[in-house]
């Protein structure tokens, strides 16, 4: 007989971006691992991204509970236009740039919303979920954040009824780079701050996607915590042929932080000394871009060599990454990052493309490129390596050799880490 357990996430399809990957794919697996997972889900979501392609991964077998959620998104569009829109995506401008009604949003958001913006389902959700428990005799909950108010639901349900309660934390808490753009008071950081130990020390297990984070938290609980990385999964494609350019591409969110102004200058100087690079090139941009990218774009001189497509299905994203010569990933240089692994990483492993990141020195980012040989890492001071790597790449693109081979892929598959889950569960 299978174990239930209910699964309490915010992002699921139609939402798309990274955030409905890891458990739209550990629901996909469970049931072959003697887990059946029953999934609790907002209804009326205000998600900042729609891929309703996602909703065919969807088993027709899988019980899908919803309740009605009420977010301030909406009428904080009202206010300010796609500002709102912006930020629920994690973009936000530079503090020097930032307006007044910018700035306010992000005050109310910090302050008013802890510990954020979907908060108000908390209640709800604890209604509705102790009941659907008791009645149907479910013994194990997982809680899975961002959005944190969602452990504390968890939190909740574990102070109420004798359940056992995971906790699956795709980033960290307090840490994340976004958290201080908030505008927290004094009083507001100490209450994210408790509610987050008040978590730690109450799930019975909790879950995190890299060692960095699993360290941070050490700091915090002695509860078990184990890693999970996000992983790939096998899609069946058509035949895909290669760009004829020189095809650098980013798949995902470029934030205004997230803006690799080193990149940009080795990309800016290839061109002006290699008259065939400066015709072969083109940057592909696959997602929303923050402004100050955009000007730091135009600033080296190379918007005529940039193809931005915006925000596509992720079915169209595989395509992008399979066809692309290089792919690039970007990682704010900060420490706060270390512990941010982009769950496109793992798909990009499987692309076969060679893979171009930069990012903070002591990210486990570096640690799974080179162990996988998929491409080369660079921090943000290494322009005469960054330059000197993307020439190579470029010459073996121009003799038609530029490829990977890649090794213990199968470690980051959904199947063997869904079996490392259930093993927890």
């Amino acid at each position: 007989m299978k174990k239930n357990v209910l699964i309490v996430t915010y992002y699921w399809p139609p939402a798309g971006g990274p955030g409905v990957q890891r458990w739209l794919k550990f629901v996909k697996y469970l049931p072959e691992f003697n887990v059946n997972p029953i999934v609790y889900i907002p209804e009326y979501a205000n998600y900042p991204l729609i891929d309703r392609s996602l909703q065919d991964e969807v088993s027709k077998d899988v019980t899908i509970l919803k309740t009605p959620i009420k977010e301030p998104y909406k009428l904080a569009r009202l206010l300010s236009g796609n500002k709102a829109t912006t930020i629920s995506k994690g973009i936000i401008t530079e503090s020097k740039k930032q307006n007044l009604i910018e700035r306010l949003m992000l005050y109310i958001r910090g302050n008013f919303f802890i510990p954020d913006a979907r908060k108000s389902w908390v209640k709800p959700s604890v209604s509705f979920l102790s009941n659907y428990i008791a009645k149907h005799q479910i013994d194990t909950v997982i809680t899975t954040g961002p959005p944190h108010s969602l452990h504390v639901i968890g939190l909740q349900l574990k102070t109420h009824l004798n359940i056992k309660w995971i906790a699956d934390f795709r980033d960290p808490w307090t840490t994340i780079g976004y958290h201080k753009e908030l505008k927290l008071t004094s009083a507001s950081k100490a209450k994210h701050k408790a509610l987050e130990s008040k978590v730690l020390n109450t799930a019975d297990a909790i879950i995190v996607t890299s060692n960095p984070t699993k360290k941070e938290f050490e700091a915090i609980t002695k509860q078990p915590i184990h890693v999970i990385t996000n992983g790939y999964d096998t899609v069946k494609t058509d035949v895909i042929l290669l760009d004829k350019k020189f095809t650098l591409s980013h798949i995902g969110s470029l934030l205004s932080k997230r803006n690799p102004k080193i990149l940009w200058r080795v990309l800016s100087d290839l061109i002006k000394e290699h008259a065939d690079f400066a015709k072969d090139f083109q940057l592909n941009i696959i997602g929303s871009i923050g402004e100050d990218v955009l000007e730091s774009l135009e600033k080296f001189k190379l918007s005529p060599f940039i193809n931005d497509v915006g925000y596509v299905s992720h079915k169209a994203a595989v395509t992008y990454q399979q066809q692309s010569q290089l792919l690039l990933l970007i990682e704010i240089d900060s420490t706060d990052t270390q512990c941010i692994i982009p769950g496109k990483l793992f798909e990009y492993l499987v692309s076969k493309r060679p893979i171009i990141a930069l990012g903070p020195e002591g990210s486990d980012v570096e640690t799974i490129i080179k162990s996988t040989n998929t491409g080369q890492y660079f921090l943000y001071t290494d322009y005469n390596n960054l330059k000197r790597e993307i020439l190579k790449y470029y010459e073996a693109y121009k003799q038609g050799s530029l490829e990977t081979q890649p090794i213990g892929l199968q470690n980051y598959s959904r199947r063997f880490l869904t079996e490392k889950l259930s093993k927890i569960v």
